[in-house]
């Protein structure tokens, strides 16, 4: 399958935010208007509110149209060159009935965003649009203290440049979480641990695919909807996956993996990425590295190449994965790069 890239952005553009999911965007204001004010000064841009993106939790619980109703404005305003997710969720799957595909597919435009915006990445990618799974507002672009040179370095990468780029390991990573809640804490940086990099636990031949992905507890989801990915569209793709939060278990990624196994998805992939785990010991990040590998050995794919301990997702800093480009995994040369623009 070949996915439309959308134009690049630049300094002076317009990005609008959407929440599609929660909205704590409201009930953390300080913290909102952190991000934006880091966005802007750090890229150059201006960032509005789509219209109801400030509206609190319960109301958009109730009203999925007016999410759906605000992607669509951004998408369709000329006004508007990309879009930010303010944060995730659970709750974004309830939009799928009423996105409009064609329309998506009419305006390709960056979406940026993780997580419960793995909803909004496939419906990009069904309506044939290239996406980016990356920071939030609320998330890492809004990072204590200021954007993270290695995430600002990556959405640059990613989003700002119509040219090819490496994927990288960061130098440190964090899992502190300091309470959104309390502006004075917006003023502390977190605290920061060496990065060991990345693992490469199987595979040594060279795989070029196309990427696809995300967050595996919102792909449970999404699974037979009219988002998920066609079947062909599996064919040699690189899979990367990351798990929430709510950090489920390694005997519940097993399972989760096991579905993928027995709808022939592990059969068709090319390599296998996986993102670092927020908030498990570091025994449990072994046995999930371990169930993982386990369950390709068992699916008969101990050739596939797995890379294990990647930036992407739920712990911080975080990196961009512009879903729908080919990306080219050596495990020779230990590399994995996106082998074409993300951008127009």
């Amino acid at each position: 399958m070949e996915w439309h890239k959308p134009p690049a952005l630049a300094a002076g553009d317009t990005v609008a935010v959407v929440a599609l999911s929660s909205g704590l965007a409201a009930e953390l204001p300080h913290r909102y208007a952190a991000g934006k004010r880091q966005l802007e000064e750090t890229f150059g841009v201006r960032v509005i509110d789509a219209p109801h993106a400030l509206c609190d939790s319960a109301w958009l619980q109730a009203h999925p149209e007016a999410r759906a109703d605000d992607l669509h404005w951004a998408l369709t305003d000329d006004s508007v060159a990309g879009i930010v997710s303010a944060i995730g969720g659970d709750d974004s799957i309830r939009t799928v009935p009423l996105l409009d595909l064609d329309l998506i597919g009419r305006h390709p435009k960056v979406f940026l965003g993780f997580s419960d915006s793995t909803v909004q990445h496939l419906a990009n990618l069904a309506a044939g649009v290239v996406t980016f799974y990356g920071p939030s507002v609320l998330a890492d672009l809004a990072e204590n203290r200021g954007i993270h040179p290695y995430t600002e370095h990556a959405v640059r990468a990613a989003v700002f440049t119509a040219r090819p780029f490496a994927l990288e390991p960061a130098p440190e990573w964090s899992e502190d979480m300091l309470d959104w809640a309390d502006p004075a804490l917006q003023q502390r940086r977190r605290r920061y641990w060496p990065h060991p990099g990345w693992t490469w636990m199987q595979g040594d031949q060279v795989v070029e695919g196309p990427l696809l992905g995300g967050c595996m507890d919102v792909l449970e989801m999404a699974k037979g909807t009219a988002v998920w990915p066609r079947a062909d569209a599996w064919d040699g793709a690189v899979l990367a996956l990351e798990i929430s939060e709510e950090a489920p278990s390694p005997d519940q990624v097993t399972h989760w993996l096991r579905n993928y196994a027995a709808t022939g998805v592990l059969d068709r992939i090319g390599a296998m990425l996986f993102s670092r785990p927020l908030w498990y010991s570091q025994r449990d990040t072994f046995r999930l590295y371990d169930a993982v590998h386990r369950v390709l050995v068992e699916s008969g794919r101990d050739d596939v190449p797995l890379v294990v301990g990647l930036d992407h997702g739920h712990g911080s800093p975080m990196g961009v994965l512009p879903l729908g480009c080919r990306v080219r995994v050596d495990p020779v040369r230990r590399t994995i790069e996106v082998t074409e623009p993300a951008v127009a």
